[in-house]
């Protein structure tokens, strides 16, 4: 038995049936084949699934998605527009933030609702807001990098 939903992925709109139980991520990768966003723990703990739902990062792996009814959803394949890639994912490639690639659209995403809930954070503030957000190869420094360059320009 599926549940009717209406919800905006990446600007474009869906009227889809889920399955009650189906997360957000399970949705996001299985049924509109968006592989970008991808499960590391499955609890919430890690940030790889993160997205934005209405602006605000969301672990994908906890949300149902039936719960996106009526939201707007934004994955890492959603950020780029006309082919330019965002400011954010411009500053994670000029300072590397990046090494093995598993973490980095969560990190990306997180860092997006980041600056749009603060556009000038200060490092402790930048480390506070992203500590949901593992990073197995320790490429913090590098990601912290990034957003203060984006925080100052």
């Amino acid at each position: 038995m599926n549940i009717n939903i209406a919800t905006t992925i990446n600007g474009q709109a869906y009227k889809v049936g889920v399955r009650p139980n189906q997360t957000l991520l399970d949705f996001l990768r299985d049924d509109l084949s968006l592989k970008g966003t991808v499960e590391g723990c499955s609890v919430g703990v890690c940030g790889s699934c993160t997205v934005l739902v209405d602006g605000r990062p969301v672990s994908s792996c906890l949300m149902l998605a039936t719960n996106a009814e009526g939201m707007r959803v934004t994955t890492i394949e959603g950020l780029a527009q006309n082919g330019e890639l965002d400011p954010v994912q411009t500053a994670f490639l000029k300072h590397q933030a990046f090494q093995c690639g598993y973490c980095t659209a969560g990190m990306i995403m997180a860092v997006k609702g980041l600056l749009a809930s603060n556009p000038r954070p200060t490092q402790a503030q930048a480390r506070d807001y992203l500590s949901g957000n593992l990073c197995r190869c320790g490429t913090y420094v590098e990601v912290l990098a990034a957003v203060k360059e984006l925080a100052e320009g």
